[in-house]
């Protein structure tokens, strides 16, 4: 039984190198993840972006452009597109769509946000999943086969101050996963839809943040806990176990009583206070 996250990285590499393509991946963050996964010997990477963009991102992580195969093209829609139908002619159809990108904001008052802050965090954290399913979803329906997996966040579950976009986008991604799921249940489809809530994880996203009961989550945990809920097709997991009851204390407490036990006693609503984040 495999119990780390090294130990699935050893179980990967040794079934052979895979091909990753990714769509619009141009920023740092997905440059810094896939040389990781480059480095690992787990796979090859395509990206689909703005070269220059890509470039800069490179640069900015001390990162060999060279070892990319990349598809030029700077919007993002038709980029997803494109990594699409890349993935279709070198792979075939996906049989699991995991959906986890996502982006923060600094620790500040929503009064305080730009316009092209909102932008950013919705079309990278809301729209995007969306962009990506509708590209590979209709297969899936059609052979009635397939599992999409829609990484959210315990913010999309209970309001918190000074992420309140962020807390917005991950509403928003989960009432879509959870009509898209229901939608597939009255079609009588075979494909599976599992959302995931998860609390603050040590990835370095968060980094500052402060949770004087609740754990913090490891990400070698947090990763085999979405990959259970994904082997036994789950609908909703929150992590840690009994968060996602957040639901059923909000409609069984008054909401002066669900603030002060949530935000005061558990210390949520001041989570943020120090949030630092990556550091580019």
């Amino acid at each position: 039984m495999i119990t780390r996250l090294d130990e699935i990285v050893d179980a990967a590499v040794a079934r052979g190198k895979k091909k990753m393509i990714v769509a619009y991946g141009q920023d740092t963050h997905s440059i810094g993840a896939t040389d990781m996964a480059i480095k690992a010997g787990l796979v090859d990477v395509t990206l689909v972006g703005d070269p220059e963009e890509i470039k800069k991102s490179c640069e900015a992580e001390g990162v060999d452009m060279s070892q990319y195969t990349i598809i030029p093209e700077s919007e993002d829609v038709k980029a997803v597109e494109m990594a699409a139908v890349n993935l279709r002619a070198t792979h075939g159809e996906v049989d699991i769509l995991i959906n986890n990108a996502g982006v923060v904001t600094s620790n500040r008052t929503f009064d305080d946000y730009s316009v092209e802050e909102i932008d950013r965090t919705m079309d990278i954290n809301a729209k995007a999943p969306m962009y990506v399913a509708l590209q590979l979803l209709p297969a899936m329906v059609k052979r009635n086969s397939g599992h999409i997996c829609n990484i959210a966040s315990a913010a999309g579950m209970i309001a918190n101050p000074r992420m309140s976009v962020y807390v917005a986008s991950k509403w928003a991604v989960i009432g879509w996963s959870e009509s898209m799921r229901i939608e597939l249940k009255q079609q009588r489809s075979d494909v599976h839809v599992t959302t995931v809530a998860p609390y603050y994880i040590n990835t370095g996203m968060f980094d500052g943040v402060k949770s004087p009961i609740l754990p913090i989550l490891e990400p070698e945990a947090t990763a085999r806990t979405i990959i259970r809920a994904i082997e036994r097709n789950k609908d909703f997991k929150g992590i840690p176990l009994g968060f996602h009851l957040i639901r059923l204390a909000q409609g069984l407490l008054p909401t002066s009583w669900f603030e002060f036990i949530f935000g005061r006693c558990f210390g949520i609503f001041s989570t943020m206070d120090n949030f630092t984040g990556r550091k580019n």
